[in-house]
């Protein structure tokens, strides 16, 4: 990923709403933050392969303190997970019994890291932080692929 597009993707997310000027004329086009957390409801694991490595946050309950932690935790260092293409989301209602709780089991609280090939590179049942959810994903394949794509 370029400097640029870093820079861009961090910019969007500063900025709900952008507008962005082509030949003089000004089109409104809406940004989503690509590391805002996303609810799992409605949501399938298929559809970040290849695309992105999703961090996953399970917990029983949205009262779990926890889940408010790891997303401070994450909210440290944006830039290093936009990067790393990666998106959040979180799964706090085991009885919605989402797709990707379904496909992943996790009991109690716990932080899941996927590969962009779907695989599992990471299960903890504590919190992370940046630091070593980073050092995770480098090690995955398709990331040293991707930096060495990169030299």
């Amino acid at each position: 990923m370029t400097l640029h597009r870093i820079l861009l993707i961090a910019l969007m997310g500063l900025f709900p709403m952008a507008a962005v000027a082509q030949d003089t004329t000004e089109v409104a086009v809406e940004v989503v933050d690509p590391l805002a957390p996303r609810p799992a409801e409605g949501l399938t694991l298929e559809e970040f392969l290849w695309v992105a490595r999703p961090i996953i946050i399970f917990a029983d309950t949205p009262a779990d303190p926890r889940v408010a932690e790891q997303l401070e935790l994450l909210a440290e260092r944006p830039e290093a997970l936009l990067e790393r293409d990666v998106v959040i989301i979180v799964d706090t209602n085991p009885d919605a019994r989402s797709a990707i709780r379904l496909a992943l089991r996790p009991r109690g609280f716990s932080i899941v890291v996927l590969a962009k090939d779907g695989t599992v590179g990471l299960r903890r049942p504590a919190l992370r932080d940046v630091r070593e959810i980073v050092r995770a994903i480098d090690n995955f394949q398709l990331r040293q692929e991707e930096l060495s794509r990169a030299r």
